[in-house]
């Protein structure tokens, strides 16, 4: 018996940069959603943008969970030009619910609080990692929801 495959319910694909001096990565950059294929064609075709890559930066941080050390892989590191100055950014792309400390409200399974409380927990501690990390290497961190990607 031949098994489905299972599809992703998230847009994925490989970008191909148009413009690759500006493009730092090894490889083209691999996108997980709508939203990063959006950052991707924002930054390749915006030009305050100097330079940018895609999961090119990798923090250490511990999972306060298990206490164990981890890798996190920012999404995007970019090099902006803001009128006279040129500022570094490392940019995480996520939703805006996970941002905020997940709600218990109606009819929410158990399962799905744990999860979203345990994602919570993580991501806090990568970004916290990431804020340490770009404040010594003179960067700022900042997080994209749909909220700035769609305005």
């Amino acid at each position: 018996m031949k098994r489905k495959r299972k599809f992703s319910k998230y847009k994925q694909g490989i970008y191909k940069p148009s413009d690759n001096q500006k493009y730092k990565g090894h490889s083209n950059p691999r996108y997980l959603s709508s939203w990063e294929l959006k950052f991707f064609r924002w930054c390749d075709s915006n030009p305050s943008v100097i330079e940018w890559s895609s999961e090119s930066v990798i923090i250490p941080y511990i999972n306060p969970l298990d206490g164990k050390a981890h890798r996190y892989m920012v999404d995007n590191k970019i090099i902006l030009r803001e009128g006279a100055k040129i500022t570094k950014y490392l940019i995480e792309i996520k939703p805006f619910k996970q941002t905020r400390k997940p709600t218990t409200h109606g009819n929410k399974k158990k399962s799905t609080m744990i999860y979203e409380s345990v994602e919570y927990v993580r991501n806090q501690a990568k970004w916290n990692a990431a804020k340490k990390w770009c404040d010594k290497h003179g960067y700022k961190f900042q997080i994209l929801t749909e909220r700035e990607l769609f305005r």
